[in-house]
């Protein structure tokens, strides 16, 4: 959703390899979107164990994407249902209004006709697809009396208004029979794309995924020794901003670093509580999680409220640069902001990674320079 995102901050943009564990979880690590090109086939016709794990890549990043695009629609149909009672109550009372109006002006007519006083124009009134049109045509309401004429004013002021709020209620069903769609779309390809991701899965053999292990450990080791640099220019940035700072401006800067750091211990510790629960596709918890559902969980413990999706999360508080990230801040992954995790310091995130993955702690260059979108505090 491109009328979601932030723009790229203008420090500098990490770097990512893919996750520890195992080797099945190399082949659902989110680096997709690397449209490099793919070895030729082997002889046989079988894909190759590099192209296997690019289309397994690419799958889970596109059940990730709509998953994100699952939850927007889940939250927007929660509201609209609520917004279509809300209508839908309120046409009910002006229908009951209307009908005691409506009522009352039956019993005026009933009451003339037996006195032999009724007016025949009031019936048909009753009748009418417009009675304000029938007033105009037929100048009824010259010869109706003073309380009658109240009564005809209040029945045409609840018809107009029962009417009014009957066409917005239908505009609202209709809004929430396409967001319905929309939901049942982004539930529809979540689930195609995770059976296909299993299909491929399924065709690698001991000896395949033994060689992705091997893969994994390597980029592992790579995600380490990028994680130990960011930290270290992280340490050398609060070196020289402690040198370069005075102290009275120290100490104001240091109680607002303070009172964050308080609140970012609590989301911290919540989300270190989750280690180990496993990623669920539209989860906010308490058993399992997908990664917007952790990171609004995690804050929420914290006493801040972040909204439901990626999307709207990477806007709930101030971009700041990879280099000044601190414990508690989010970091925001891929062009479509669709992944977020929590960011613990040292270069390292707590995150909820894919499908077929649990909670964990992760280096933030789990999935390659190019992924990192945006590092965002939220409080």
């Amino acid at each position: 959703m491109a009328s979601h995102r932030k723009s790229r901050p203008s420090g500098t943009r990490a770097a990512g390899i893919r996750t520890p564990a195992l080797a099945t979880a190399a082949l659902t690590s989110m680096a997709l979107f690397s449209q490099t090109a793919e070895a030729a086939p082997p002889e046989d016709g079988k894909p190759s164990l590099e192209e296997v794990e690019k289309k397994v890549d690419a799958l889970y990043r596109q059940a990730e994407s709509a998953t994100e695009k699952y939850n927007a629609a889940k939250e927007r149909t929660g509201k609209q249902r609520k917004q279509v009672d809300t209508l839908l109550d309120d046409v009910a009372r002006r229908t009951d209004r209307l009908n005691t109006a409506r009522e009352e002006l039956g019993s005026f007519a009933a009451a003339q006709y037996r006195t032999g006083a009724a007016a025949p124009d009031t019936a048909t009134f009753l009748l009418a697809d417009s009675p304000q049109d029938y007033f105009d045509q037929t100048q009824l309401m010259s010869r109706l009396t003073s309380r009658q004429k109240d009564a005809v004013d209040d029945y045409v002021t609840q018809q107009s208004a029962t009417m009014e709020k009957r066409q917005e209620a239908a505009r609202s069903l209709e809004t929430l029979t396409e967001t319905q769609d929309d939901l049942k779309t982004a539930k529809t390809t979540v689930q195609t794309k995770l059976a296909s991701a299993r299909e491929l899965l399924s065709q690698l053999t001991a000896a395949e995924k033994a060689r992705l292990a091997a893969i994994e450990k390597r980029q592992e080791e790579e995600a380490a020794r990028k994680a130990a640099e960011l930290a270290k220019q992280q340490a050398a940035a609060a070196d020289q901003a402690d040198q370069e700072t005075s102290s009275s401006s120290a100490s104001a800067g240091s109680a607002a670093g303070s009172a964050y750091a308080t609140k970012a211990a609590k989301a911290i510790a919540f989300a270190r509580a989750q280690i180990g629960k496993p990623y669920v596709w539209g989860a906010t918890g308490p058993g399992s999680y997908d990664c917007s559902g952790l990171s609004q969980a995690a804050w929420k413990a914290a006493g801040v409220s972040l909204p439901r999706t990626t999307y709207d999360q990477v806007n709930a508080g101030t971009t700041v640069p990879l280099a000044d990230a601190r414990p508690g801040d989010l970091v925001f992954f891929y062009d479509d902001v669709s992944h977020v995790g929590i960011y613990i310091g040292d270069g390292m995130m707590i995150h909820a990674p894919k499908p077929g993955a649990y909670v964990r702690e992760e280096s933030i260059y789990y999935g390659g320079e190019s992924i990192i979108h945006s590092v965002v505090r939220p409080a």
